[in-house]
């Protein structure tokens, strides 16, 4: 098979290791700098350019997009698609799980357990806001952030006021959610591929650090998941529309909820923490499925 992988960093531990497992099972992986691309949107004959040649077809096409280049790496994509070239994840659906604000909405229309989550654009209803997320200590998240940025947790109703009219005034829309004190600085990111859970990590923050992201110098170990812990990751990957994707859970006293469902998920980590061949597993399951012309939404959305 021929394979692209949309990408813009090609030494990525992530990327290097999806080329490793294609070209192991006899390949050929090209990855392309997605912002490197442009397009030909003709009628009936769509066609991707990059440095100046225009692209062979190809089998199938990896996506990891940034999410600084949601946008264009999304329009690259839906260019793959009207093409026939089978995507491993569909830009609808990569397109829900970056909208945080989305995401969250067709987890709770599926009814997957979620954290109390409030939203609102006027900041005069901020008192409000808080009371609904059951109050302090509160955690308060950018729409737009990834790895942990710009998520703040506040102690006190006063500094979570603070916090949620700062970012309003700053003309950014924000989330908030209830802090699942019970987790303990710990989230769990099951890794799903095809409708299955293949590994799952366990990710603890580093001193003094709410947050479990491993950029922010968090720690990972093997874990055991429940069978509603994996089921909730199943449930969300459908949800979302993903045929891979890193589901990023925490353990409330009610059962697992989930915090985001990362549809370009790092293979670093839970590779290094489970021994075992994601990349390799990923490759599997596009040799079962790449067929031309077998996306769904071939561009729609």
């Amino acid at each position: 098979m021929k394979i692209a992988m949309l990408a813009r960093n090609a030494d990525l531990y992530s990327h290097r290791r999806l080329k490793e497992a294609a070209e192991l099972r006899g390949h050929e992986l090209d990855i392309i700098n997605t912002l490197r691309c442009y397009m030909n949107i003709a009628s009936r004959r769509p066609e991707i350019y990059y440095n100046g040649e225009k692209l062979p077809m190809y089998d199938a096409v990896i996506p990891r997009i940034g999410a600084s280049v949601t946008f264009y790496g999304l329009a690259v994509l839906r260019q793959f698609e009207m093409m026939g070239v089978y995507p491993l994840n569909e830009s609808v659906g990569i397109g829900r799980s970056r909208d945080k604000l989305r995401s969250l909405q067709l987890l709770a229309r599926d009814g997957i357990g979620l954290p109390v989550t409030t939203f609102a654009h006027d900041p005069r209803h901020t008192e409000e806001v808080i009371k609904l997320a059951g109050g302090a200590p509160l955690v308060i998240k950018l729409l737009e952030g990834t790895q942990g940025i710009g998520v703040v947790l506040a102690d006190t109703e006063r500094s979570a006021k603070s916090v949620i009219e700062a970012f309003r005034g700053a003309g950014v829309n924000i989330l908030v959610q209830e802090f699942i004190k019970e987790a303990g600085g710990t989230d769990i990111r099951a890794l799903v591929v095809g409708g299955k859970v293949v590994a799952a990590m366990k990710r603890t923050g580093a001193e003094g650090e709410f947050r479990s992201n491993l950029h922010r110098g968090g720690s990972a170990n093997v874990v055991k998941l429940s069978p509603e812990e994996r089921m909730t990751a199943i449930r969300a990957a459908k949800a979302m529309g993903l045929n891979v994707c890193g589901v990023d859970m925490l353990r409330a006293n009610h059962g697992p909820v989930v915090m985001e469902v990362n549809s370009s998920p790092g293979l670093e980590g839970v590779e290094k923490a489970t021994g075992i061949d994601i990349a390799g597993k990923i490759i599997e399951f596009i040799e079962a499925h790449a067929k031309a012309g077998k996306t769904r939404t071939k561009g729609k959305g």
